[in-house]
Order: C-alpha cells, then sequence, then structure tokens
C-alpha cells in the first residue's frame, strides 16, 4: 500500500471512533434523559458527597464554566440542589437529591469504561504507541488544545438542552 492510500483508511477508523460516541450519547439519553457529561457530573457528586464546582471541574476534567452550565441544568430537572457549606458560608456545594440518586441509578455503563477495562490490559509500549499517535492526530486537527474530559461523548455540554 503506498504512503497516499493511507489517509481513507485511518479517516475511516476516526469516522468510527466519532460514530461509536455519538451512538453511546443516543442510547444515554434513550435511557436516562441524560447527556454523558451529565451522567459524569452527577456520579462524581453521588462519589464525593457535597462537592464544589472547583472540585467538580477538577474531577471531570471540564471547565468550571461548563460544569455551572450542567449543574445549572440538573438543578433545574431536580436532580441536585446547591447548598451552602456548614463551615464557610461562602461556600456553595452540589448536592445530589432522590431524584438524582435514581437516575443516575438507570444510567447504562459508559462506553469510556469499557475502553479503560481493554487499554489497561495492554502492554506498557502499546498504550505508549497509542497515546502518541492519538497525540499527534489532534495536532493533525487542530485539536491539541481544545477542551476536552476523559470521557467519550461528541454532544458539547454547553449545548446541551
Amino acid at each position: 500500500m503506498s504512503d497516499s492510500q493511507y489517509w481513507p483508511e485511518v479517516l475511516v477508523e476516526l469516522r468510527r471512533i466519532i460514530r461509536a460516541t455519538d451512538l453511546q450519547s443516543k442510547r444515554m439519553i434513550k435511557a436516562c434523559g441524560l447527556t454523558i457529561p451529565q451522567v459524569m457530573v452527577l456520579r462524581s457528586i453521588d462519589t464525593l458527597g457535597d462537592v464544589t464546582v472547583r472540585r467538580l471541574s477538577n474531577e471531570v476534567s471540564l471547565s468550571a464554566a461548563t460544569v455551572t452550565t450542567i449543574l445549572n441544568r440538573l438543578q433545574d430537572r431536580g436532580f441536585i440542589e446547591r447548598v451552602r457549606s456548614q463551615t464557610d458560608k461562602r461556600i456553595v456545594n452540589a448536592r445530589l437529591t432522590p431524584s438524582g440518586t435514581e437516575v443516575l441509578a438507570s444510567a447504562p455503563p459508559l462506553l469510556h469504561e469499557k475502553f479503560i477495562d481493554r487499554f489497561e490490559n495492554l502492554k506498557e509500549w502499546e498504550k505508549t504507541q497509542i497515546l502518541s499517535s492519538l497525540q499527534r492526530v489532534a495536532f493533525m486537527m487542530d485539536a491539541e488544545n481544545l477542551d476536552a474530559a476523559p470521557l467519550l461523548d461528541i454532544q458539547s455540554p454547553n449545548l446541551e438542552k
């Protein structure tokens, strides 16, 4: 195969990855009515308990502004509430409501969870090779500086309904 014949196959594989994440997003919305970033934020609140936007932002690797937008939507739907810290009234924490716990229980596993299991079973050199290749692809697509979380979802949290 000549060098010029590789790029169509690479683009097909990238499209497959995008398609898989798109299908996962649609399955998630159908199953529980939430986007993947919303599920990630709810899971983090469930794990961490009462938590600030900054801590959530670090946990899910999204900007504080994005997390705030997600929290606003989750609060509007009654899945979280915001409460002032008992020790420092300047601090506002997000807390899961009973409705939030219920909807979270209906959320299916995330696509990246299976990926992580499979990735961790690779040899160290394979992990390094995959990471290096994907970093190069991100650079080639002018995407190396885009805000991204370590979860597989193509719907932007800022465009949620």
